[in-house]
């Protein structure tokens, strides 16, 4: 069986002697830590290999301190720095909400009746949230605000937009 993955945030720091670490996520605020068991590392370019979670907690709102089995040390979970985290798409969708933009990813991008595409990553910022999309080989981000976003159609996984006049020119001309 095929499973699709998605990058939910990366691993940031070491903390303390025993091999835990800090993973920065994308999974939002209400999340239930305690039901995820599994995540998977990037070893190299596009080949994932599951790593076993023997203890998880949260550390504030987008922070978590993690504890892999067989990491046991400081030096051992030093090598994991700066690695992206992946989970599975259907845990994704378990352990987030739907108000959660990560949960965006496979969703179209209408503007005023056109269709964009799927959305192909959500990169949130501060005060917005971008989504990738892929408009004639073209790479197009598309800003989700208060101003854009007219409504979010999750039966029919659908965002519905108002962007601004010319936004799309600048990426396909």
């Amino acid at each position: 069986m095929e499973y699709s993955y998605r990058n939910i945030g990366k691993i940031v720091s070491g903390f303390g002697l025993k091999g835990e670490m800090i993973v920065h996520h994308h999974l939002g605020k209400n999340i239930t830590v305690s039901k995820i068991r599994i995540i998977f590392l990037e070893q190299k370019k596009d080949e994932l290999l599951p790593y076993f979670i023997e203890n998880i907690r949260k550390k504030g709102d987008d922070e978590l301190y993690l504890k892999l089995e067989g990491i046991d040390d400081k030096e051992a979970a030093s090598r994991y720095i700066r690695r992206d985290v992946w989970m599975k798409e259907e845990e994704v969708q378990q352990h987030t909400q739907k108000n959660n933009p990560i949960v965006w990813v496979g969703y179209r991008v209408v503007d005023q009746g056109r269709d964009l595409g799927p959305v192909l990553e959500v990169i949130e910022q501060p005060h917005q949230v971008l989504c990738r999309l892929e408009i004639n080989t073209r790479e197009v981000l598309v800003p989700i605000n208060e101003q854009t976003l007219d409504k979010i159609d999750h039966k029919t996984k659908t965002l519905l937009l108002t962007l601004p006049d010319g936004l799309l020119e600048v990426y396909l001309s």
